[in-house]
């Protein structure tokens, strides 16, 4: 299934060697919009590793993270055998979860650092890393989730609308560039990082 995907036309990966964390995007481009934009400004400002890939405009092909296999992606492979641990953003939208962060994933003491971070840069939003509280679904526990394949495994963040600059609360509010929430967020992620 992911290497049909990354053998789509318009289809881009892109990985960049940089740190020992690492910061993805797979779902990138028209399917979880910005989170790529998102990924990869993270990891520049932190000088973080990267893993993104993007989909064009006319298509939006989920495939869940634990069939985003290593073995079909050399890129996807090089940045894994070289990071510790990682990062993946993902969107997400839910009835009464628009102004929800969720921070799943294996590595829980990254979890917690990471949202202590976002709940200081985003306090209009409530930042969970209890399990419990997160969707199953949307835990990001399963061991082949790329996330969790570093030594160290990471952390999957799930990010709804609002954060990420897209849905109707932002409709009658122009800026140039990111929003400022997702500006918030970048800063939130770079500062956990820094600290980590």
């Amino acid at each position: 299934m992911f290497d049909d995907l990354l053998a789509h036309p318009g289809v881009i990966e892109e990985m960049n060697i940089r740190s020992r964390v690492g910061i993805m995007a797979f779902h990138g481009g028209s399917l979880e919009r910005m989170t790529d934009v998102i990924a990869e400004a993270v990891a520049t400002a932190s000088g973080a590793s990267s893993y993104i890939v993007r989909q064009p405009d006319d298509l939006r092909w989920h495939i869940p993270s634990r069939f985003i296999d290593p073995t079909h992606s050399d890129p996807l492979t090089a940045f894994i055998d070289h990071v510790d641990v990682a990062i993946a953003l993902h969107g997400f939208g839910r009835s009464g979860l628009f102004t929800t962060v969720l921070a799943g994933g294996s590595n829980r003491d990254l979890a917690a650092h990471v949202a202590g971070h976002l709940r200081v840069a985003l306090p209009e939003y409530r930042v969970v890393d209890d399990l419990e509280e997160i969707p199953e679904e949307l835990r990001g526990l399963h061991p082949d989730n790329p996330v969790n394949r570093p030594p160290s495994g990471g952390v999957q963040i799930e990010l709804p609308p609002r954060v990420r600059g897209l849905g109707p609360w932002w409709g009658d509010r122009p800026y140039e560039g990111v929003s400022p929430h997702t500006d918030d967020l970048i800063a939130g992620l770079v500062s956990a990082l820094a600290d980590w």
